[in-house]
């Protein structure tokens, strides 16, 4: 592949960077009301309170939309990276609509790891291409097998809501 220029990688990190907030977005319009129903919940003294996960999730798609423009503008780059790419955001956002919005705790938490497991797959596709792609989505990892014991935990200790 020729190298592009800069204006083509500015239009692709921008791109990038709106497909990564777009997918927040999506799961955004499932946590309208996201803050009063986590506030209901029982929860474990180590679950975070509700004002963290704006700003984290927040780091978390720029830093995702980064890594997948990494691996796009790489000459390496294989439409399957990208792909799974694509697909974990698609549950990334899925997620949020099953727990927020359609108050699902036993689909949301076999989904959380379905997640988990298409984050895992990303990183190894971007590894091969950009190791830095594949660090920046170490995070966004870490915070997804959090993500997934709480969701577990909320859904068992909350069986009247989940």
């Amino acid at each position: 592949m020729a190298s592009r220029s800069l204006s083509s990688q500015l239009v692709g990190l921008l791109g990038w960077l709106l497909a990564a907030f777009a997918a927040g977005a999506v799961g955004a319009v499932a946590s309208v009301d996201a803050a009063s129903f986590y506030a209901q919940l029982s929860k474990p003294s180590w679950a975070p309170p509700a004002w963290v996960f704006g700003p984290v999730w927040s780091a978390l798609y720029a830093l995702m939309g980064v890594s997948a423009w990494l691996v796009w503008r790489s000459h390496r780059a294989n439409g399957g990276a990208l792909a799974l790419f694509g697909a974990q955001l698609a549950a990334n956002a899925l997620w949020s609509w099953l727990f927020f919005a359609w108050h699902q705790g036993a689909p949301a938490a076999v989904e959380v790891l379905v997640l988990l497991a298409l984050i895992l797959a990303t990183m190894a596709a971007f590894w091969r291409i950009s190791r830095l792609a594949a660090l920046l989505l170490v995070p966004y990892a870490l915070w997804v097998s959090f993500a997934s014991v709480l969701t577990w935990v909320l859904w068992r200790g909350n069986p009247g809501l989940l």
